[in-house]
C-alpha cells in the first residue's frame, strides 16, 4: 500500500473532485447491468475496488446462493467491485462443531443436533459444492450474475487443514501432521498445544504430493468455473515456498485477485497475494472507539505500516467481518457511537474497504457460526452511508488504495484527540477531519474558502479560526 506519511505544520490542502459538477447525492433506483465481457483483474480496477464479504448460509433466510445472486446488482449501488464468496464446499460430518464449541455428535436430541451446520472451514471435498447452498449450477449462476454486474468472485480458500471426512484422510494420511504416536492431530501452536480447531486436521506441507493435489484443486475453480482468485485462510500458516509455487500457476491461467489473511508482508512480495489483513489497523479503530487509545495510536499505525510494508503493497481495512461479527461482538457491540466514524475512516484510508454481510442492514446482533441465523434485510443507516462512502471510493482518485496508492499526509493540530490528514493523487484531493472522542473537540485551523462537506452534500465556507466538532464528529472535505 503505497503511503507516503508527512507532517505538515498547518492544515492547508483540500480538495477537488476528478469532475467539478459531478453530482453527489445519491438516487435510488434501478441498477443497468453492463452483459459486455468482464475484464481481467487489473491493478487500475483494485485502485478503487470495494470488497464483498458474503456469508451465503446467514445473508438470506433460505441461506442458498440463488437468494444471493438475485441481490448482487444491488451491491452494484455500494461500490462492490470484488465478491469474496466464504467457503462453499461441503463440510465434514465427522468432529462438526456445535454452537457452545462441542462436537454436534455429543447432542442427544436428534433436533437439536441436526441444526448444527459446522464449520465453512471443515472442508470434506475441494472441488464440489455444499448442498446446503444449492448445487454447481446454482453457483455458475452467481458467478455469471457476478460478471455481467462488473464485479469479480473470489473463493475462500481453506489451504491449511482439512475436515476429518475429507477423502485425503483414507486414501493419502501421510498429507497430514501426525504426533509421536502416528495420529493425524487437529492443528497444533508451536509448543505443540492445540490451536482449538478439534473440527479439522492439519495438513503435512512437508509432503510434496499434497501441495501438488492442492494446486489442482485450486486451479479446477479457476479453468473450470471461472473465479477471479482466492481470499486464502491463514495463509500465514502455510509455507511461503507453496505459495511461491502455487500462485504464479494460477496467475498463468488467468488473472487473479489474491487476497492473504494474514499480515506478514513477505506474503504480499514477487507478485504474489495482492492484498493482506489490516489487522492492527482493525485493533487500533476498537481501541479508539472503546477510549482506551488517541490519535496517537493511529499515527503510530501508520507509520508503522511504512516501515513494514512496500509502496504497492495492499492492506484490508474493516470494522468487522466474520471472525469480528460471530466472537468479538456486532459492530455496535465493539464502536457504539464510534461506529460511523469508524466506518467512514476505513474507505478513506489508505487501503480497500470491506463490508461484510449484514453491515448494509444494520447487523447488530452476533452471527451462530456453526448453525443458521439470518441478517436483517432492512435498509436503514448504513446502506446510504455505504453508498455514499462507495460512491468516492470508486471515482475520487484521492481514495486509490492500490498498488498506486494516493498520498497520505497528516496534519498536525494542537488537539490529541482531532485526526486531521489528506490524500491527494491525479490532481484531486480529500481532506478527513475526525474528532476521535466522546467529547465535543475544538481545533485552530487556518483553512479559508468553500468546501462540499461530502457526506451532508453541503458547501461550507471556512474561514481562518477555530472548528469545534461534536462527540465523534468527521468531516470528507471536498474543494
Amino acid at each position: 500500500m503505497k503511503q507516503l506519511v508527512t507532517f505538515a505544520i498547518a492544515l492547508t490542502l483540500l480538495v477537488s473532485c476528478k469532475d467539478k459538477n459531478e453530482e453527489i447525492k445519491l438516487e435510488a433506483g434501478t441498477v443497468d447491468i453492463d452483459t459486455k465481457a468482464l475484464a481481467p483483474v487489473s491493478d487500475a480496477m483494485i485502485e478503487s475496488a470495494v470488497i464483498y464479504e458474503a456469508n451465503i448460509r446467514q445473508y438470506s433466510r433460505e441461506g442458498s446462493f440463488d437468494a444471493f445472486t438475485k441481490d448482487i446488482p444491488q451491491l452494484k449501488q455500494l461500490g462492490v467491485k470484488i465478491i469474496w464468496i466464504m467457503p462453499i464446499f461441503p463440510i465434514s460430518e465427522t468432529n462438526r462443531k456445535a454452537t457452545g464449541g462441542d462436537f454436534a455428535s455429543l447432542i442427544e436430541d436428534e433436533a437439536e443436533r441436526k441444526k448444527m451446520l459446522g464449520s465453512y472451514y471443515a472442508v470434506s471435498d475441494f472441488t464440489k459444492v455444499n448442498p446446503e447452498f444449492g448445487n454447481i449450477e446454482d453457483f455458475r449462476k452467481l458467478v455469471k450474475t457476478a460478471h455481467d454486474n462488473g464485479m469479480y468472485v473470489i473463493l475462500d480458500w481453506v489451504p491449511n487443514h482439512t475436515g476429518w471426512d475429507h477423502i485425503w484422510i483414507s486414501e493419502h494420511p501421510d498429507y497430514y501432521t501426525k504426533n509421536a504416536d502416528g495420529e493425524i492431530t487437529d492443528p497444533l501452536n508451536d509448543d505443540g498445544t492445540p490451536v482449538g480447531w478439534a473440527d479439522v486436521a492439519d495438513l503435512n506441507y512437508d509432503n510434496q504430493e499434497m501441495r501438488k493435489e492442492m494446486i489442482e484443486d485450486m486451479m479446477h475453480w479457476v479453468t473450470e468455473e471461472n473465479i477471479d482468485g482466492f481470499r486464502c485462510d491463514v495463509a500465514g500458516s502455510v509455507p511461503l515456498e507453496f505459495w511461491e509455487e502455487a500462485i504464479p500457476q494460477l496467475r498463468a491461467k488467468k488473472e487473479l485477485f489474491m487476497l492473504a489473511e494474514a499480515w506478514e508482508h513477505e506474503l504480499m512480495k514477487d507478485n504474489l497475494f495482492d492484498m493482506g489483513y489490516g489487522w492492527d489497523t482493525h485493533h487500533v479503530m476498537n481501541y479508539i472507539a472503546k477510549g482506551e487509545k488517541k490519535v496517537e495510536a493511529w499515527d503510530e499505525r501508520m507509520n508503522q505500516i511504512n516501515s513494514i510494508y512496500g509502496l504497492d503493497d495492499i492492506l484490508m481495512n474493516f470494522i468487522t467481518n466474520h471472525d469480528e461479527n460471530s466472537w468479538n461482538g456486532s459492530v455496535e457491540e465493539r464502536m457504539g457511537d464510534a461506529s460511523e466514524i469508524m466506518l467512514a475512516l476505513s474507505y478513506v484510508a489508505p487501503g480497500m474497504p470491506l463490508i461484510y454481510s449484514g453491515q448494509e442492514y444494520d447487523l447488530k446482533h452476533r452471527l451462530k457460526f456453526f448453525e443458521k441465523d439470518e441478517i436483517p434485510k432492512i435498509k436503514g443507516k448504513s446502506w446510504p452511508l455505504l453508498e455514499k462512502l462507495g460512491k468516492l471510493k470508486n471515482q475520487n482518485d484521492a481514495l486509490n488504495g492500490g498498488k498506486q496508492a494516493a498520498s497520505y499526509t497528516r496534519t498536525e493540530v494542537a488537539n490529541e484527540n482531532v485526526l486531521v490528514f489528506n490524500r491527494a493523487k491525479n490532481k484531486s484531493e480529500i481532506t478527513f477531519i475526525g474528532n476521535l472522542s466522546k467529547e465535543e473537540q475544538t481545533i485552530d485551523h487556518d483553512l479559508t474558502g468553500m468546501y462540499l462537506d461530502y457526506i451532508t452534500n453541503t458547501k461550507i465556507d471556512i474561514s481562518i479560526g477555530r472548528l469545534v466538532l461534536k462527540p465523534w464528529e468527521y468531516k470528507i472535505l471536498i474543494h
